[in-house]
């Protein structure tokens, strides 16, 4: 499994390194740039992408519309569909717990490994947890937060035996931890490939890899989950899949770091992974940039007043909230400059197109992102119309 890190004497070191550091300034830059009330929101509407482009790499294609109908305990009559609705919501529950600190930096960890594991699939229909071996047709049933039991062959990779894991879970977890600021990046990306290279579950590989390295990024950027590198590696799935079949090879000379794996492969992916990750951050930036979000949303309210499905005034409550990141009710009247009761139908008309929140009918006013606004809010973050 060495090299597991990308070390300081590395010839990729230092170009990797100026990576690093140009991530954790757009990332600490990007989130500095948006008030506290917004951060929720658009973390919400992350965790919604995060899913969908994780498990479209796997095949599985769920629009976030459906998925946020799942949210709402409102699923489909199509079995199959209801199925990966109920996959998409595991897969946000999970991340949901990770983004409000349910790992508490052991992502890493053999522990966190398999909690991570076991919340996914736990939450999964029974029709998702069995899978067919390729060499004999068998199926296999997928138990929650369990290693494999069995030696297994992915493509052409032949993972660890199955008695192994356990020892080189612990070298996984002894790599990756207390790791300087620098490394904890650069291991994001070189972690997810290794735990691909152990495959220590029979199914759910992947999406355990991808919410690693997310939950690694949380703690070593702070990045808030206010972007995702899972949209970055979807969009160039082909490339993403071949880097990681790259770095299964062993080491081609004496050039190639001094480690059984190709070090040169693995600084290939670790690159990959920051640009990607820097070019969703550049993304995220665009999409959210005051003045663009503000003409857009404002131009969407302005339509649906026109088209009396919004009252009056409704974008200026907008506007607020989108400037202050929260909205006090009781200064809604104020802002509008009308009475109590017409302060009260616009607020309530907002909230009922779930544009608005509110923790309770007390608390401020907070903006929301739903999926069905997303091509106009928020154009090119996942595709415009449900599959």
């Amino acid at each position: 499994m060495e090299p597991l890190l990308i070390g300081e004497t590395s010839r990729h070191r230092t170009p990797l390194t100026d990576l690093a550091l140009e991530l954790a300034q757009r990332a600490a830059g990007f989130r500095r740039s948006l008030p506290d009330g917004l951060l929720g929101a658009l973390a919400d509407l992350v965790r919604a992408m995060n899913c969908y482009y994780s498990n479209l790499i796997e095949g599985h294609d769920t629009h976030p519309v459906d998925i946020e109908r799942a949210l709402r305990d409102d699923y489909s009559a199509d079995q199959q569909r209801r199925n990966l609705q109920l996959e998409a919501r595991a897969h946000i529950a999970v991340q949901k717990w990770i983004d409000e600190g349910g790992l508490g930096g052991q992502a890493t960890t053999r522990d966190g490994l398999l909690e991570i594991h076991r919340r996914f699939c736990e939450l999964l229909p029974d029709e998702l947890l069995w899978v067919e071996s390729p060499d004999t047709g068998e199926r296999l049933r997928v138990v929650p937060g369990a290693e494999r039991k069995r030696d297994v062959r992915v493509g052409r990779h032949i993972p660890v035996s199955a008695v192994a894991l356990p020892r080189f879970l612990e070298r996984f977890e002894a790599a990756y931890g207390a790791l300087g600021r620098v490394d904890s990046i650069l291991a994001a990306a070189t972690a997810h490939h290794r735990l691909l290279w152990v495959h220590p579950f029979v199914d759910g590989n992947g999406r355990v890899a991808r919410l690693m390295s997310h939950a690694m990024l949380l703690d070593s950027l702070d990045t808030g989950g206010i972007w995702s590198i899972a949209r970055g590696l979807a969009r160039q799935e082909g490339r993403y899949k071949d880097l990681l079949i790259a770095c299964d090879a062993e080491r081609r000379n004496d050039l190639d770091g001094r480690g059984h794996l190709s070090e040169e492969a693995l600084a290939e992916f670790t690159r990959f992974f920051l640009t990607t990750c820097i070019d969703q951050v550049r993304f995220m930036e665009e999409l959210v940039r005051p003045d663009r979000l503000r003409d857009r949303i404002l131009i969407w309210a302005e339509e649906e007043i026109r088209a009396d499905r919004l009252p009056p005034k409704s974008g200026n409550v907008l506007e607020a909230v989108l400037y202050r990141g929260q909205l006090p009710r009781g200064d809604v009247a104020g802002l509008l400059g009308t009475g109590a009761r017409q302060a009260r139908r616009v607020t309530s008309a907002l909230i009922e197109r779930e544009v608005l929140v509110a923790d309770s009918p007390r608390a401020p006013l907070r903006l929301a992102f739903p999926a069905a606004l997303a091509s106009r809010w928020m154009p090119g973050l996942f595709p415009e119309s449900a599959s």
